[in-house]
């Protein structure tokens, strides 16, 4: 069963009205896609989120620095925007010092409103909320990428599972090397074990087997082996165990199928 296209995913994500019910119903079931689907709503949900301004600490200047530096903005933004700003006006024009300070308890009032209403600070916050948005849409992308990378990742092996007797489950098995290790994704449409489910590796002619794991649901990954050759073992196995203590095949196999290597 193919998983959900990245950019398809991406939308998703995002809200927009673009899935199909077959895409819908298998997010449902496939643990892979709703993972990649979850990462990418989390970061989504910081991008829309607003923060209080109020509960904002001011971070160090090497913050701004970085993000200047990531968005390439114009050399005349270097400056921290929440840095205190200082007037530049020629010395000339500057008034003697017995003239900037008003005299009087009223004028020093007056002057003190003046002084508390002022811009900067709500201007030097907003410029901060805007970075720090665009700072989690950098990282957002950064998820995006490295989720569609991993989905992107080509699978050394493939099988699809068929049903054997009284059983009408089906599935898909993939072989994929991540971090230099193969991991086997099994995806079932359905659970009928009258046990629980448990995964295989089998040689064609049964002389051979080797177990993965127990599945408890319809899509699980497992390792494989490092240094066990899939030429050797190509079958992928799906069987109801009893819960009789007993770690051999119980011979009661749900489906099957072989990778094509």
């Amino acid at each position: 069963m193919p998983h959900i296209d990245p950019d398809l995913l991406s939308l998703m994500a995002l809200g927009e009205p673009v899935a199909s019910e077959a895409d819908n119903e298998h997010l449902r079931t496939c643990s892979a896609c709703a993972a990649e689907h979850a990462a990418l709503r989390r970061a989504v949900d910081a991008a829309r989120s607003q923060p209080d301004p109020g509960t904002l600490t001011q971070p160090s200047a090497g913050v701004w620095t970085a993000i200047h530096r990531e968005l390439a903005l114009d050399e005349s933004l270097a400056a921290d925007p929440l840095e205190p700003e200082r007037p530049r006006e020629p010395a000339e024009q500057q008034e003697p010092k017995e003239a900037q300070e008003p005299t009087s308890l009223a004028d020093r009032r007056s002057a003190s409103r003046t002084r508390g209403t002022g811009t900067a600070p709500r201007r030097n916050t907003a410029l901060w909320l805007i970075a720090a948005a665009a700072a989690v849409v950098i990282a957002a992308a950064g998820i995006s990428w490295v989720v569609t990378q991993q989905s992107q990742t080509p699978p050394l092996a493939a099988a699809r599972l068929e049903p054997l007797a009284n059983f009408a489950t089906t599935g898909t098995a993939e072989v994929v090397e991540r971090g230099g290790e193969r991991e086997l994704t099994v995806e079932l449409s359905d659970q009928e074990a009258s046990g629980y489910q448990e995964v295989w590796l089998i040689k064609p002619d049964l002389s051979g087997l080797v177990s993965l794991g127990v599945m408890d649901s319809r899509s699980a990954t497992f390792a494989i082996p490092p240094g066990l050759n899939l030429a050797e073992y190509p079958i992928v196995d799906v069987s109801d165990e009893p819960l009789d203590g007993n770690p051999a095949h119980s011979g009661v196999s749900i489906v099957r199928g072989s990778l094509s290597l």
